[in-house]
């Protein structure tokens, strides 16, 4: 009987584990905006595609739901401001149809230069 019910908790603990949590796609006018998943079901990823390309706004999250990475894509490829958080700074990348134009890093020690007198 304790190994039936010991076959029993491992079957659905199994069963539990395993799922996957599939990427959904939904359709927005002319865009598909898709949400990818971590395996506890809680966002990974969310942007855009048009004709199979990504496009737009993509960001991407942690396990526990900050934002750490907001990127734009246009026509498949990377342009513009991309930012990317860590506990120890923020990255700011700028790119020009997928070409790294600058990088910039910021800590929270950094100082601000003003002209104010």
């Amino acid at each position: 009987m304790k190994k039936l019910i010991a076959i029993c908790i491992f079957f659905v603990a199994a069963i539990g584990y395993s799922q996957d949590n599939q990427p959904t796609y939904t359709a927005q006018g002319d865009l598909v905006k898709a949400t990818y998943y971590f395996e506890d079901g809680a966002v990974k990823t969310q942007g855009y595609f048009k004709d199979k390309k990504l496009t737009g706004e993509w960001t991407r999250f942690d396990k526990e739901g900050n934002k750490i990475q907001l990127a734009y894509y246009n026509d498949g490829k990377k342009v513009g401001k991309w930012f990317v958080w860590t506990k120890e700074s923020l990255k700011e990348i700028n790119y020009d149809n997928n070409v790294v134009v600058n990088v910039n890093l910021w800590k929270p020690e950094a100082k601000l230069a003003s002209n104010r007198k």
